[in-house]
């Protein structure tokens, strides 16, 4: 196989199907060269064509707490009180920078997700 830059949907599609054929691939064989060539090529694309935006900071640490069973209770001794634990997860209050490096800390989300400006509170209805 001839590899080419991935420069259409019908090339995607093709470097997807040859990536799946090639998956199981001994590292360091031609066909495990060409799988790398064409997972950076299919890699590249998709930086352009379909970007995945940064998690929600909340949704972070929710996700993340969700994974090691945590309730918010078990926040109190990274962020703070009760009270500020859930002004943070209702989105009425920032992150701190001395917070988000103890949740880096503590729960491993990274710092950059951290940082990322969170979605807006959700309002109920009519208001």
């Amino acid at each position: 196989m001839e590899i080419r830059p991935v420069q259409s949907e019908a090339d995607y599609a093709f470097a997807l199907s040859e990536i799946d054929r090639l998956m199981d691939a001994r590292p360091g064989s031609p066909d495990g060269v060409m799988l790398d060539a064409l997972v950076t090529l299919v890699e590249a694309w998709e930086r352009r064509h379909a970007p995945i935006d940064p998690p929600d900071p909340i949704a972070a640490i929710e996700f993340r707490m969700d994974q090691m069973g945590l309730a918010r209770k078990d926040l109190e001794p990274i962020i703070g009180s009760r009270g500020r634990v859930s002004e943070i997860l209702s989105g009425r209050r920032s992150l701190t920078l001395s917070m988000i490096r103890r949740l880096h800390g503590s729960l491993g989300i990274p710092a950059d997700v951290l940082i990322g400006d969170p979605a807006p509170p959700s309002r109920p209805a009519g208001e």
